[in-house]
């Protein structure tokens, strides 16, 4: 049985970490590769930079971030936001990323992601998908959670595993930020309509919530709990494996 996942996510702006609420209102946390060594040494297994503002400034992520990150850092890291096209990733996959989030290019150019999944392998390639509750479902939104796709989240997970993703970085707008739990529904219906590994983004409030995404995910995200120090990595680690789940010490 593969150990379940802790990652812990930087959400990006101007070169600093914040975090907010369902996207809006965001806070300044601090330096990323500061922030990122931190979570190293707290056992995190693997780090996710999401530059918020590349895709609607029209830049590429955080080259320089992830530079200096990798340089101290050793867990995986994934980088996404801005990223439109196979050198924008090589450029990234260069500085020391391990594997690139797409989402907006994704949904714009489908075809963008079975180039990335042949030129670097399925592993390096997530897909992003920001889902949020409309019509009684949940659509995707691109463009930092600002415009709405247009697309069934579940159906376009299925697209992507079928376009060559390698994984699913699956949040719900609607609990980011809010620390009320993960949304378990939308988690449920993702994890059964593709085979490929899901992470679990949005809403983690305290350890019972990351025990009962991790109950259906393979991987479950973490932000503002830990940003904050209301959780810290090795104890949410204790806590699980106490639960029963297969976690790295």
């Amino acid at each position: 049985m593969l150990a379940k996942r802790i990652i812990a996510c930087l959400d990006v702006k101007d070169g600093r970490v914040v975090k907010g609420k369902k996207f809006l209102d965001l806070q300044d946390q601090g330096d990323p590769a500061a922030i990122a060594a931190h979570y190293s040494e707290q056992g995190a297994d693997e780090i996710v930079f999401l530059d918020v503002s590349a895709t609607i400034q029209g830049r590429q992520a955080l080259v320089d971030v992830m530079r200096k990150t990798a340089e101290n850092v050793f867990v995986p890291l994934t980088v996404g936001g801005g990223i439109k096209s196979v050198k924008d990733a090589e450029t990234l996959f260069r500085n020391g990323a391990d594997k690139i989030s797409v989402n907006s290019a994704a949904i714009q150019n489908p075809a963008l992601v079975t180039e990335l999944a042949r030129q670097f392998g399925s592993q390096s390639v997530v897909a992003a998908i920001d889902a949020k509750k409309q019509n009684g479902g949940w659509n995707a939104f691109t463009r930092a959670g600002t415009t709405d796709a247009g697309l069934d989240a579940v159906a376009w997970a299925k697209r992507v595993q079928e376009l060559g993703a390698g994984e699913i970085l699956l949040t719900s707008m609607d609990r980011d930020g809010m620390q009320n739990g993960f949304d378990l529904e939308l988690l449920g219906k993702v994890c059964k309509a593709v085979s490929i590994p899901v992470v679990a983004s949005g809403g983690a409030g305290s350890m019972r919530d990351y025990l009962e995404a991790l109950k259906v995910a393979d991987a479950a995200l973490g932000a503002s709990t830990f940003h904050s120090g209301k959780i810290e990595i090795p104890k949410l680690k204790a806590y699980l494996e106490k639960q029963g789940l297969v976690i790295r010490l």
